[in-house]
């Protein structure tokens, strides 16, 4: 019996190690955040922006608590002012076939053409009604800056590179219009991959995946190929790199790296777990984010499944080890004790 005691003491401090220390050790790097649960309608941001008030009525220098305070309350009223016309908008009845001909407008930069515009290469929109919270897309296209929840980078959100749409698609009928031929509109098979492109792939590499910002690395016959390809894959993240700040990280294996808390709430908003970022608002629906994160578990553990099958099979062989074991340890002992 003591080979059992000692079976279970190990197999005790192992399960605790595993279920216990590991995501405490994980819930101390990482706050955890409330989920909105892929719900986009502006409580997030309205909250961030009232803890900024409480923040600036701790300054102790006079002027500047009152400039800061004056910048927050104005922020305050310009975010519940954006999401009370998203929702507005939200309940508008969409033409589908009277928003084809605005979202033409669109076509000028998201044509898949590969040119970078601002810093980043614009998505092609095929797939964004299956990738898109409705409500994400409707503030999208009233204000880039504020539906990303990147607006403290600008001084003026019609500076963030698609500004301009805000010009263009003004009434909230049109809008309404436009969201609802690209919630109908679906050309491309979407998968995974096609997901992870569609919403992470123009910042984010995945080396795993075969995936620059330029999309999928190709064969190349000689090294003068792929060399000049290299160039390119650089330049485009110079380009980046000026417009964030810094290159975004490869997401080879950001789902093993990551808690699947941080992963799902910094995706909704990038701001409640890293607050200052210049990762944008990606605004995937719950159904997009799944894809996402399919693919970021293929590129991560493409094993798993393979892994999963086996681990019966490793149990079993256990068990009749052990056991065997144990009768084998007695036939030795039997004369000892």
């Amino acid at each position: 019996m003591k080979e059992f005691k000692i079976l279970a003491v190990v197999a005790f401090f192992t399960l605790v190690t595993y279920w216990g220390v590991e995501p405490f050790a994980h819930s101390q790097m990482h706050k955890h955040v409330e989920s909105n649960n892929f719900s986009y309608d502006g409580k997030a941001d309205i909250e961030e922006a009232s803890k900024a008030i409480e923040v600036a009525k701790n300054i102790t220098d006079a002027n500047k608590k009152a400039k800061v305070l004056d910048a927050a309350n104005k922020k305050l009223a310009d975010k519940k002012a954006f999401w009370a016309e998203v929702s507005q908008v939200s309940k508008l009845k969409g033409n589908a076939a009277a928003g084809e001909a605005s979202f033409a407008a669109c076509m000028a930069c998201h044509n898949g053409s590969g040119a970078n515009m601002g810093g980043v290469i614009p998505p092609k929109l095929d797939n964004a009604g299956s990738l898109y919270d409705k409500n994400y897309l409707i503030a999208l296209i009233k204000d880039p800056a504020m539906a990303s929840n990147v607006d403290h980078k600008y001084d003026n959100t019609m500076m963030h590179p698609m500004g301009t749409v805000k010009t263009m698609i003004t009434a909230p009928q049109q809008i309404a219009d436009v969201v609802e031929f690209i919630k109908t509109k679906k050309v491309v098979k979407l998968t995974p991959q096609v997901a992870f492109e569609d919403a992470c792939g123009r910042c984010h590499a995945n080396r795993y995946g075969n995936l620059t910002q330029l999309g999928t690395t190709p064969k190349f016959k000689t090294e003068q190929e792929a060399l000049t390809h290299r160039v390119k894959v650089l330049d485009e993240q110079d380009k980046i790199k000026a417009y964030m700040g810094k290159l975004p990280p490869d997401l080879s294996i950001i789902d093993r790296a990551r808690s699947a808390n941080f992963m799902e709430t910094f995706i909704q908003d990038p701001q409640s777990q890293l607050p200052g970022t210049s990762m944008p608002r990606v605004g995937l629906s719950k159904d997009g984010y799944a894809m996402v994160q399919a693919y970021l578990e293929k590129t991560g553990d493409p094993s798993k499944e393979a892994r999963h099958a086996l681990g019966p099979w490793v149990i079993v062989f256990f068990i009749i080890f052990t056991m065997l074991a144990y009768l084998w340890k007695k036939s030795q002992w039997k004369d000892l004790h």
